[in-house]
């Protein structure tokens, strides 16, 4: 392993995991992996921004996120796994999950919390360090996109707590966690069960490599404030690439599926162009957020190779997944290509159909 591999969570790990008990990971010593393990994570800000305000988005409290970890984790011990590597956060979410429990072997992180997506980028590398077969991510697009910048190959169960969420998968927590724990138990195997995410890159002008990356939308927006959550104003909007285009999702993916959908399975991406609605040819009405609905004018709508590039120039801002991340001054340039190099998504009905066939949860009854 790599030194520059290494996240600050593990640079110096001291654990001992035959003790069974809660054990905290920052110590004096070398890191050790830990077998049979699923990684947890939990934005607890997931779900709670500003849209709950503007829009129709509706709030996933902190009760509601403990009740998922709770479901995984029960699922997970059903595949036969109990050791599982979590992180604090401000709402002691895992802690509250897993209170009543017995014979859990949790593994807590300790790092220097800075209250943002970071968090989330050093539990993750963590994760990674320590040989987590599989993380189960609470959280939307953008929680999972800062565990995708941590974990290139990360292979991930994501499940839904968020505004954002054409990444998450549809499945119940107890199969999700039952799944995630097949998977790290190497039950299944992972290569078969799992399908490599098509996501957005992020090329600097100069760079030979990208250095950033978007999951579902990478969006150029003619707008002020770098980190606002608010709703993006249709006039403001100017270039959007997508690595997936679903009717059936809400936001940038939704509006672009239902202008040219682009399936999960097809590798391609699709790149759409805004402009006045009034000096378009075509005006899609589609859902930007949960319950809103805005009419958006579509100058250029064509499908993207893998691989091709969408040169984008400043000055604007960049929303990754939603969020506006970056600001491009003027002069400054990037290049936007969407690639089939993103982390691995647990296909769970897969999953438990596999390990449906082979029996593993029916036994002889009465002899």
């Amino acid at each position: 392993m790599t030194e520059w591999l290494r996240s600050p969570a593990v640079m110096n790990a001291n654990t001992d995991a035959a003790t069974g008990t809660d054990t905290a990971i920052g110590g004096a010593g070398s890191p050790l992996p830990l077998p049979l393990a699923v990684g947890l994570v939990v934005n607890p800000r997931s779900g709670t921004d500003v849209r709950r305000a503007v829009a129709a988005a509706g709030a996933v409290t902190i009760e509601d996120k403990a009740n998922v970890v709770r479901r995984v984790v029960l699922g997970a011990r059903e595949a036969g796994v109990d050791r599982f590597v979590v992180h604090t956060d401000t709402h002691r979410i895992v802690q509250r999950a897993t209170e009543t429990m017995r014979g859990l072997d949790l593994h807590w992180l300790d790092y220097e919390m800075t209250f943002t997506e970071e968090d989330t980028v050093a539990a993750v590398a963590a994760m990674r360090d320590l040989g987590c077969g599989v993380v189960v991510v609470l959280g939307g697009d953008g929680t999972n996109r800062a565990a995708a910048r941590a974990w290139p190959d990360l292979v991930v169960v994501p499940l839904s707590t968020g505004t954002n969420n054409a990444f998450p998968v549809l499945a119940e927590a107890t199969i999700a966690g039952a799944a995630a724990g097949h998977v790290a138990t190497g039950r299944v195997p992972v290569d078969e069960v799992t399908r490599r995410a098509m996501v957005v890159r992020v090329r600097p002008d100069g760079a030979s490599t990208p250095d950033d990356l978007a999951l579902v939308d990478a969006v150029a927006v003619d707008d002020p404030y770098l980190g606002s959550f608010e709703l993006f104003e249709p006039a403001n909007l100017r270039t959007a690439v997508l690595s997936r285009a679903d009717p059936a999702s809400v936001g940038f993916a939704g509006v672009g599926g239902l202008v040219e959908p682009v399936g999960l399975d097809e590798d391609a991406g699709l790149l759409l162009r805004f402009g006045p609605a009034e000096d378009c040819d075509r005006v899609v009405r589609g859902p930007t957020a949960p319950g809103h609905y805005a009419d958006l004018g579509i100058a250029e709508a064509r499908r993207l190779a893998p691989g091709e590039e969408v040169e984008v120039n400043g000055p604007l801002l960049l929303a990754f997944d939603g969020e506006r991340k970056r600001r491009l001054v003027a002069g400054e340039r990037v290049y936007l290509s969407v690639v089939r190099d993103g982390p691995r998504v647990v296909d769970v009905a897969d999953v438990m159909a596999r390990v449906a066939a082979d029996g593993a949860y029916v036994f002889p009854g009465r002899v």
